[in-house]
């Protein structure tokens, strides 16, 4: 049988030992040297990644996919089964998964994302047990409400606390007025127990006027979110306008001001949003961006690999393209490092994985995940 040799062209061949420089170089942050590498490709618009027990990883891919991939980084071509129907429109689509903190036992895998229904659409989260290529009994624990018909600002982050709590954030819809209605889910944090329900000491649980659901309000678009170990409290980040990304640190029924302060402006015409940047009863941001860096994905870094890294918070940029690193003090920002400036692609997530190492992901029609890994 004749052997046959294809040919890689030369722009395609060019394009990918760029890329395979790029990842293998030496990068100097100001605490540590690393190199990126990595882990797969050929990912559709990735938006989040989980960490398996035993090695391997599940990517949530906006279109509406939830992919596996093994330890060795090797993309599983068929995508898990038994997802409810996903609605891929405007931002929407599969957002957040992670794994129920006693995945090893249950194997409970949870999930927000974009669904379709009476009204429009509107953010949900459900859970599944996966088993294998699919996930079985799956139930949906929460619906935003009510639905609409615009294509933005779906949030959507999961997090649970060590208490067992599952925090999730919503975007206000595209219709900024949302976010200071109590008897509306949208620009909210949510605060359920594991398996759905409301939580007793939720801040408006007796309130007739509010969703029992809502945990705090008057948020933009966030789609960070991650835990503080050491005091177990949750962190966010939101989206801005034209300016005015926000980092906040939530607290049970209060209220962070969107559309009615903020540090952004009115895209195109930069004329002022609301009623300036504070007003009484509304709560300030720990940081704020201006410009926009558009951030997404959200962790503190507290592991062994980068000894010189712990404690920083470091936060994806879509519109900058890069890695942000942040050195807090009394939940201060007080230094910011941006690294990784236009090597990527937009940066959609960030975790640390088990293993100690930062992983990425890129969102892109050929989207990466990526871990750093120490130089030494």
């Amino acid at each position: 049988m004749p052997i046959v040799f294809r040919l890689i062209p030369a722009s395609l061949a060019i394009a990918l030992t760029v890329a395979m420089a790029a990842q293998a170089a030496e990068h100097a942050s100001e605490r540590a040297r690393f190199t990126v590498e990595r882990v797969t490709a050929g990912l559709e618009h990735p938006w989040a990644v989980a960490f398996l027990p035993g090695g391997g990883y599940l990517v949530s891919e906006r279109p509406g996919r939830l992919r596996r991939i093994d330890a060795d980084g090797r993309l599983d071509p068929q995508p898990i089964q038994g997802l409810p129907a996903i609605a891929a429109y405007g931002q929407g689509g599969l957002l957040d998964v992670v794994l129920h903190p006693q995945f090893a036992g249950n194997r409970l895998v949870y999930f927000s994302y974009a669904e379709a229904g009476s009204g429009g659409i509107g953010t949900a989260v459900a859970r599944g047990r996966l088993d294998g290529h699919r996930l079985d009994d799956v139930e949906v624990l929460f619906r935003l409400q009510p639905k609409s018909r615009t294509g933005h600002h779906f949030g959507s982050r999961l997090v649970f606390d060590r208490d067992g709590y599952l925090f999730i954030t919503l975007g206000d819809r595209g219709e900024m007025a949302r976010a200071q209605d109590l008897g509306d889910h949208a620009g909210s944090v949510i605060r359920l127990h594991d398996d759905g329900r409301v939580p007793d000491d939720n801040p408006f649980v007796d309130r007739a006027d509010a969703r029992p659901e809502i945990y705090s309000y008057g948020h933009r678009n966030l789609q960070g979110a991650t835990l503080h170990a050491p005091s177990n409290r949750l962190w966010t980040h939101e989206h801005g306008p034209q300016g005015g990304d926000e980092i906040n640190l939530p607290q049970p029924g209060v209220n962070y001001g969107w559309p009615v302060i903020t540090y952004g402006v009115n895209y195109g015409t930069g004329t002022p949003i609301g009623e300036g940047t504070h007003k009484d009863g509304m709560a300030q941001p720990l940081h704020y961006w201006v410009p926009s860096i558009a951030p997404s994905g959200m962790t503190f870094y507290d592991a062994d690999a980068f000894p010189a890294w712990r404690g920083s918070l470091f936060v994806g940029s879509l519109k900058f393209r890069l890695l942000v690193r942040l050195e807090l003090r009394d939940d201060k920002v007080a230094h910011e490092e941006r690294l990784l400036a236009g090597e990527l692609g937009r940066i959609r997530d960030v975790r640390q994985g088990p293993d100690g190492l930062l992983y990425l992901l890129t969102d892109e029609d050929d989207g990466q995940l990526v871990r750093l890994r120490p130089a030494n």
